[in-house]
């Protein structure tokens, strides 16, 4: 039994991430706008993903645990080429992909850097979320969870002081929420990495929180219209 629902986990979230993104996309064409997309949330979760993907790669964990996230990093780069692109400045999305490579390297120079980038205290991005809003305390945070947590927590700043979702899909938002309850299955029952265990619990109550919110300003939307 515990063997089939691993499987269900692992294969299941392979095909949710494998078109996780395609909403989004489709919904910034569809509107050839990025408006409701905020850049610093888009930016934050692609180098929490980097980071995450890294670390599982280092430390040679069972490969259908994190399969997902190579996935996940290459859509989120075409989504930040689609967002810069409707911002009328492309060209801009240059230096963050160079940033990208250049960071899959050097995180693993020494593994200190891969342990700090992953557990280390996240002092260097308390600017990114309000105080009050911080997700979890200095004793329990970890860098790669809170580069994550406030990639969430930017993008609920920028839907709260817009009141508009825009392009913004909630369809992705549900799907990413689904990935991290999963994801607290396979790691309960294969690595019970409390540190891993800690970023996807973290994650599933922020997706859902994101996600509900874009559903809110839509409805108040199409009672405007």
């Amino acid at each position: 039994m515990e063997t089939r629902l691993l499987w269900f986990c692992n294969w299941s979230v392979l095909g949710v991430c494998a078109t996780l993104k395609l909403p989004q996309i489709f919904a910034v064409l569809g509107a050839r706008s990025a408006r409701g997309i905020s850049l610093p949330s888009l930016l934050l979760e692609l180098a929490g993903f980097l980071v995450f993907l890294r670390y599982q790669c280092y430390y040679e964990y069972p490969l259908l645990t994190y399969l997902e996230y190579p996935i996940l990093v290459a859509q989120d780069l075409i989504l930040l080429l689609c967002v810069f692109h409707f911002k009328g400045d492309v060209k801009r999305a240059a230096p963050y992909i160079v940033l990208c490579v250049s960071a899959w390297f050097i995180l693993t120079l020494q593994k200190w850097i891969i342990d700090l980038a992953m557990q280390g205290l996240s002092t260097t991005l308390v600017s990114w979320v309000p105080t009050q809003h911080q997700p979890l305390g200095p004793r329990d945070r970890n860098l790669c969870t809170f580069i994550s947590a406030a990639s969430k927590f930017a993008q609920l700043q920028y839907l709260w002081k817009s009141r508009d979702s825009g392009a913004v899909s909630a369809v992705t938002w549900s799907l990413a929420s689904y990935t991290c309850a999963a994801r607290i299955v396979t790691t309960l029952m294969t690595t019970s990495d409390l540190t891993i265990l800690t970023r996807f619990v973290a994650m599933l109550a922020l997706n859902t929180w994101v996600a509900a919110t874009i559903l809110h300003y839509q409805k108040t939307d199409v009672k405007s219209e």
